[in-house]
């Protein structure tokens, strides 16, 4: 070590990096966000992303894509906010965020899948109320 350099600063070459802070954005939010609001952007404005945020509130989440692309990054804990900084909370809440999307993807699909059976159904089978098929 030369005398009167500082043992952060590395002679002939760029500054060491600094160490990198966790950001002050909850992952809990973030994934609730994306996952319940993403189509409209509100996870992105969260993050402090608002340029891609307005973008993705315009085109609905980029057709349903973007949100999807959105989700996957928040859920593998590599979603980062507008200064490029990760979530904190990740590591304690992952599980459960799991758990509860494919949770609720399932039962998302369970209900498509019953009215859709429902629909087919004749009536004199099982009769339904006239609301039900839009009369």
């Amino acid at each position: 070590m030369t005398a009167g350099v500082p043992a952060t600063t590395r002679v002939g070459g760029p500054p060491a990096e600094a160490p990198r802070t966790a950001s002050d954005r909850s992952f809990v939010a973030t994934w609730l966000f994306s996952w319940l609001l993403g189509f409209l952007g509100v996870d992105r404005f969260y993050l402090g992303k608002v340029g891609t945020g307005v973008l993705k509130l315009l085109t609905l989440g980029g057709l349903g894509v973007w949100w999807l692309i959105d989700l996957i990054l928040t859920l593998a804990g590599v979603q980062r906010d507008g200064t490029g900084r990760l979530l904190p909370d990740y590591e304690e809440h992952r599980v459960v965020a799991w758990i509860v999307t494919g949770a609720g993807v399932a039962l998302g699909m369970i209900t498509t899948a019953l009215s859709r059976t429902y629909l087919a159904v004749p009536d004199d089978v099982i009769p339904m109320m006239p609301w039900w098929r839009g009369q």
